[in-house]
């Protein structure tokens, strides 16, 4: 056998693996292909957060059918970390006094914020840590006039709670309509006038809300 003939027959199988491996390599190629994104997938393309489940909002006939049944008014729960404005009612008589229907706004907002929220409310994440029983009245002699005494003392009351009542009584006809409202407990200790800020709607369970002693009627 000639020399060159010897050398062909070692060629032929070193070609055949090589086209082997290419076959082999072929399949492998279109799986990196395929996992480099050349697919649909389910989160938008432009690298923001994947959708969620909206929260802290309701639908509009719950907040209608409440409205409808009395005197429109607002109270601050808790959702996620922020305090939200829902819409209540109040059953306020005609011709009340304004001492006196400054009192019984403030005894309803209260009774209002210490509700379990309806299910539509929970469904969508708010919570309430005001607790029921409390009840609110209004000036002694020496208090300012626009002052609420609560039955339990404010400062024992938890951040959050307190936040509540003090952005709800301070946005409603219960206060000054000047975003704070003076409070004050069932003992002799300083009245006090609290502010419902930004910071206390963003985070109402931080700390107690900003506040100032009140030192003359």
């Amino acid at each position: 056998m000639s020399s060159e003939r010897r050398h062909r027959e070692r060629a032929v199988p070193a070609r055949a693996g090589l086209d082997v491996r290419r076959l082999l390599v072929l399949p492998l190629l279109g799986l990196l292909v395929a996992g480099c994104g050349i697919r649909s997938t389910e989160v938008p393309t432009d690298f923001g957060p994947a959708p969620s489940r909206v929260r802290c909002s309701l639908s509009e006939p719950d907040t209608a059918t409440r409205a409808s049944r009395g005197l429109a008014v607002q109270v601050f729960l808790l959702c996620g970390s922020s305090l939200v404005a829902v819409d209540r009612s109040l059953r306020v008589p005609d011709g009340t006094a304004d001492s006196a229907r400054r009192v019984l706004v403030a005894q309803g907002l209260l009774d209002q914020l210490a509700e379990t929220p309806s299910a539509a409310e929970r469904e969508a994440g708010y919570q309430t840590y005001v607790r029921g029983g409390m009840t609110v009245g209004g000036p002694r002699a020496k208090d300012p006039e626009d002052t609420l005494r609560l039955s339990t003392p404010p400062t024992e009351l938890s951040a959050s709670a307190l936040a509540q009542v003090v952005c709800t009584f301070s946005d409603s006809a219960a206060a000054e309509g000047d975003g704070s409202v003076i409070l004050g407990g069932p003992t002799t200790a300083p009245l006090r006038r609290y502010d419902c800020t930004d910071e206390v709607r963003s985070q109402p369970g931080s700390r107690p809300p900003a506040s100032s002693e009140v030192t003359g009627g």
